[in-house]
Formats: structure tokens, sequence, C-alpha cells
């Protein structure tokens, strides 16, 4: 995973979980983001709104509409925007097959690298059996996320009056309970298996906010993370290799920290 503040544009960028409508949505850092990535396709892979969260309550700052604004305007300057829905805007499923001005609206595709590689696009909340079958539990579990995810939100606000980048404790203590790397691994594994199923030769989701690339399970599994822990986005090269992006550090604090590291340095 890198850091960047150079501007950089790729052949394709997929983001997926920023939850727009949510106070743990880490908008204005997908919004420094966007200023320096740009892409002739953008996916926008799911649960880039969250209208579970809107239902309960109206939670809509000028910063996310800042970041609905970026990215129709990257759609009118050229850029292909596709959005694929998710579980949390499973409302535009209703959609399906429709344009809403600059954006297409899928449930998947599929999306061919420079290398001639077939990757399935697809959020994969249809493969998560507790949203499929419990959707009672999936909302408890929301609940319990969003509270997570407020902690979340305070410790950080911390760190970045002490001159600090984000840094997400939640992300941490997921990946450090038994439970959760389990559902990972078992997700991980049927994305997998799917692509198989669809003749594709890897797959590219959400949906878990883990952001991972590897081909353990015989095919590539490119997971883009999301934009309430990790801050990250996979973006595929023009000379076809693919890579996770972090983006922790807003990019003017980035040059300001590396001029005062090397000042530092020279002194």
């Amino acid at each position: 995973m890198t850091d960047t503040t150079e501007p950089r544009h790729y052949r394709a960028l997929f983001l997926s979980d920023v939850h727009l409508g949510t106070r743990g949505c880490q908008a204005e850092l997908l919004l420094d983001f966007l200023r320096v990535h740009d892409a002739e396709t953008i996916y926008l892979v799911g649960d880039i709104v969250d209208g579970w969260r809107l239902k309960r309550s109206w939670y809509w700052p000028q910063s996310h509409n800042d970041v609905v604004q970026k990215i129709l305007r990257k759609g009118r300057k050229g850029s292909r925007i596709v959005y694929l829905p998710g579980n949390h805007d499973e409302f535009l499923r209703d959609y399906l097959g429709s344009h809403f001005g600059v954006v297409e609206v899928v449930d998947s595709l599929v999306h061919e690298g420079v290398d001639g590689k077939r990757m399935l696009v697809i959020h994969g909340d249809q493969f998560d059996v507790v949203v499929r079958h419990a959707r009672w539990l999936a909302f408890l579990g929301d609940w319990a996320y969003t509270a997570a995810l407020g902690f979340n939100t305070i410790f950080n606000g911390v760190r970045r009056r002490m001159g600090f980048s984000y840094w997400s404790l939640s992300a941490w203590a997921k990946l450090k309970v038994k439970n959760a790397v389990s559902f990972i691994g078992s997700f991980e594994k049927t994305l997998a298996a799917e692509a198989k199923k669809f003749g594709a030769d890897g797959v590219v989701c959400g949906h878990i906010h883990h952001a991972a690339m590897h081909d353990d399970f015989g095919v590539r599994y490119f997971n883009t993370g999301d934009w309430v822990e990790s801050c990250t986005a996979i973006v595929e090269h023009h000379d076809g290799r693919y890579e996770i992006v972090q983006w922790t550090m807003p990019a003017e604090a980035a040059r300001t920290a590396s001029a005062s590291s090397e000042a530092r340095a020279a002194a």
C-alpha cells in the first residue's frame, strides 16, 4: 500500500464502501484523494451512499455533497462512471441498467485489463449469508459497527490535532478477533469461487472493509477496502499493474510533513 501526493492518472479506479451519510465516512480524505487521482473508468463498487443510516437519521454535511459533485465532475470531463450497488445502497438495484447522467448502474460486470485478464466486479454482499438470510442481525451488527466508528472518529480527531495521520483503531481491532479473521477468509474463498464459475480470471469486490490483493484461491482476489477505516482504493495502471493505494493524510499535510522531515535531516 502506498501514499502518494503526485497527480496520477490510471486506466481504472475501484472505490467502495464510502458510506456517505454516516459520521464515520472519511469524506475529506476521499475528496483529497480524488483531487489527485483520476482514471479512464471509475468503478463505484457499492455502499457509496449509506441508505440504511439515512433512513434512520439524516446526516449529510457539505463534504459528502462535495464528494458526489467531484465524482460527477470527473464523469463530465470524460471518465466512465460505473455504479455497482451494495447492500447499504440497495435502493439503486431497482434501477439496474439505467443511466443517471454520466453514471451507469449495473449489478456486476467484467473488467478486462490491459493484460487481457477478465475481472468480475461486484460488491459482494450477495455472498454474505448474514445479509441474505438474517437481515435483522445485519442491522444489529451495523448499529454496533457504527458505534465503534463513532469512537474511531473521536480517536482520530485527537490524532489530527497532534499532527498524526489517520489510523483506524477499529480496523486494527477487527483483525485481532478470531471470528472476524475467519469470516474474511471464508468471504474471500467464496468470491474467488464465484469468479471461477463466471469464467473470470479474478474478482474485484468490497463489502467487508478489508483491502487485499492475492491469488490464494487460484484466481486473483482484489478487495478495495473502504473509506471509513482503511481509506484505500485499487487502481489499474496503464501498463496493467494493479495496486492498492492507501490515503490517510491529506496531500498538503503530507507535503508539509515531508518537507519538515527533510529539513530535520539536513540540520
